[in-house]
């Protein structure tokens, strides 16, 4: 019996497709508060469709794949929407932009590398560096210190680094890996 990718969790995780061009139009006209307000549900989704999928006994190597395609989009997109909308504090903040950005590619392209497939880790690291990168883009780009954004910029390099070993190390792709310890542990048994 096919199963139907309509799920609950592929949804919440499908309208960060549909929101990302609305986000680049609302940054292209201007609209900031609008950008973040959606961008704001656009992470509420990302949280939640996990959630439902193991509530619902609805995980899927698909709904894997499809979260993590969909948070690549999503960090590219905020990150040219930000340059649109707050061109002095990216330029101010150049170098943990630039470090945001490389721990969404790199993990990606070196996946694509060995595998020859998008990997979906989703590790806690990972979860821990998108709320952290999630809740401090409203502190630096609505006029807040830029610590807790540059502490986030490395919290994201560490679970890329994570990542990237994950890809050395695993013969093959797997997807919801807790982290790269539980990987570590399991091939010492």
């Amino acid at each position: 019996m096919k199963t139907s990718r309509w799920t609950l969790p592929n949804l919440l995780t499908g309208f960060r497709f549909v929101a990302a061009p609305v986000l680049l139009w609302l940054a292209w006209h201007g609209y900031g508060i609008a950008f973040m307000a959606l961008l704001a549900i656009a992470f509420l989704t990302d949280l939640l469709d996990g959630f439902a999928a193991r509530l619902s006994g609805q995980v899927s190597e698909f709904g894997a794949t499809l979260d993590s395609w969909a948070d690549v989009i999503t960090y590219l997109t905020i990150a040219v929407c930000c340059w649109w909308l707050w061109p002095e504090v990216v330029v101010k903040e150049w170098l943990y932009v630039v470090l945001v950005v490389a721990s969404c590619l790199l993990p990606a392209i070196t996946g694509f590398v060995k595998f020859g497939c998008f990997t979906s880790y989703h590790t806690w690291g990972v979860k821990l560096a998108a709320a952290a990168m999630g809740s401090t883009l409203y502190v630096l780009f609505l006029g807040g210190p830029a610590w807790p954004f540059r502490a986030a910029a490395i919290i994201c390099i560490l679970a890329a680094v994570e990542e990237l070993a994950l890809t050395v190390i695993l013969p093959r792709p797997e997807s919801n890996v807790r982290s790269i310890w539980f990987i570590l542990k399991r091939h010492r048994h």
